[in-house]
């Protein structure tokens, strides 16, 4: 099974944004200076701050980089689902239209995109590769310990609840084969931010697909706030959850009924 060209000519970056003025030109310097070829679809969620127009004068400069604007404030889930939709469907004209692969990220600079090659080899063989913190080799650089424990917390329920064998369910850089993406059913998907993270995750594990974990090293926000709320944290455990139910009620139905 082929894998992605060594320049990423193939490869579609999405990378949403909200108040990331100050992170996003660095990153789009770093991801083409890493692979040249690649393209980079920003899709900004109403910035306040001007991110949106800035991208706008980044691909007025590179065809490499298209903008899309999203919803207002639609959040993360949203924006993702948005953009991977408009890639599957063929809606972004020749930008996507012999993309092979769709790799998502941050635009705060958490997310290496020197990393993202190892990320693109493991996707010779595999239908879905995650940057995993939490397989030998990973870390995170610069976290309190609070935030250290509620996301390894967050892992450990997730995974679980919902019986998924990955161990990072809750990580956003993720590389998919094209077909992979398009199996997934984005456009069902309700769930936001930290959730959205693992609802796509357990899609992939029910679907049946390939999954790898690549180890990476997850660095604390260069700039900006972190989007983490208890919002989002009482959205993740209450769909979770839910979901956790409904699985075990369909395996449960699904068993032999015995005399």
């Amino acid at each position: 099974m082929s894998g992605p060209a060594a320049d990423g000519s193939d490869v579609l970056v999405t990378v949403p944004t909200f108040n990331e003025r100050d992170s996003l030109p660095r990153l789009v310097t770093r991801l083409l200076d890493t692979l040249p070829g690649l393209r980079i679809l920003v899709v900004d969620d109403g910035s306040p701050d001007g991110t949106g127009a800035l991208a706008e004068e980044i691909a007025a400069d590179d065809a490499r980089v298209r903008v899309h604007h999203h919803a207002p404030r639609a959040g993360l889930g949203a924006a993702y689902v948005d953009a991977f939709s408009l890639i599957v469907d063929g809606r972004c004209g020749g930008f996507a239209q012999d993309v092979g692969w769709i790799v998502q990220m941050d635009a705060d600079g958490s997310h290496a995109p020197e990393e993202l090659p190892r990320l693109l080899a493991a996707a010779t063989d595999a239908d879905v590769v995650l940057g995993s913190r939490y397989v030998p080799g990973g870390a995170t650089a610069g976290w309190a310990w609070h935030r250290r424990l509620l996301s390894r917390a967050g892992n450990v329920y997730s995974r679980r609840a919902l019986r998924l064998p990955l161990h990072d369910v809750t990580g956003g850089y993720r590389c998919f084969r094209r077909a992979a993406l398009a199996a997934l059913e984005m456009a069902t998907v309700a769930s936001e931010g930290y959730c959205f993270q693992v609802d796509v995750a357990f899609r992939v594990d029910r679907a049946g697909l390939r999954a790898r974990e690549v180890p990476i090293t997850f660095v604390e926000r260069e700039h900006g706030v972190s989007k983490m709320s208890g919002a989002v944290v009482r959205e993740a455990l209450w769909r979770i959850t839910s979901w956790a139910v409904r699985d075990h009620l369909r395996r449960r139905r699904a068993r032999p009924t015995r005399r």
